[in-house]
């Protein structure tokens, strides 16, 4: 089989994908593991916006007349276990939900980057469904991740510090 745009952008949407279903998973996770109330209220609707895209993934798959499958993505397996140490590491502390942002924002700048390139490339394709569907989930990426640096310049990092 040719290596092509179209098969790299059916590759890469099969990792995001699968990594989605991961995130899935993990978001009540970190939302049990926060003490913050409104850092436990963005992760639970990180994880009600999480199935929505996947919804939206599974319709793109559809429109490439494509069995909606994951492929084992190694960075989101290392981004998540990374964010499962810090849980362990410093649970219990003041600094708990200042790390429980920066894994959930590497999380999301790990998501930004996979929807920019494949829209990108959805564009170049010549699929403005596909397209105009990963658009639409880049914008909510991008908005996580700003309401997460809200949130974490707002009162998290403060009360890390303040237990210093």
């Amino acid at each position: 089989m040719e290596k092509t745009l179209e098969t790299l952008f059916h590759d890469t949407l099969k990792d995001i994908y699968y990594a989605e279903r991961k995130i899935l998973k993990a978001l009540p996770k970190m939302a049990r593991g926060a003490s913050s109330p409104d850092l436990k209220a963005a992760f639970g609707a990180h994880k009600d916006e999480t199935e929505g895209q996947i919804e939206r993934l599974q319709k793109i798959f559809e429109l490439l007349g494509k069995r909606a499958q994951g492929k084992t993505c190694d960075a989101i397996e290392g981004i998540l276990a990374e964010g499962d140490e810090v849980m362990e590491s410093f649970k219990g502390t003041p600094a708990l939900d200042a790390g429980l942002v920066s894994a959930a924002q590497a999380v999301e700048h790990y998501e930004i980057a996979r929807y920019g390139t494949l829209k990108a490339w959805a564009d170049e394709l010549g699929m403005p469904e596909a397209a105009a569907l990963l658009a639409e989930t880049l914008k909510e990426e991008v908005a996580t991740d700003e309401r997460l640096t809200e949130l974490a310049g707002a009162r998290i990092n403060h009360t890390a510090m303040a237990a210093e």
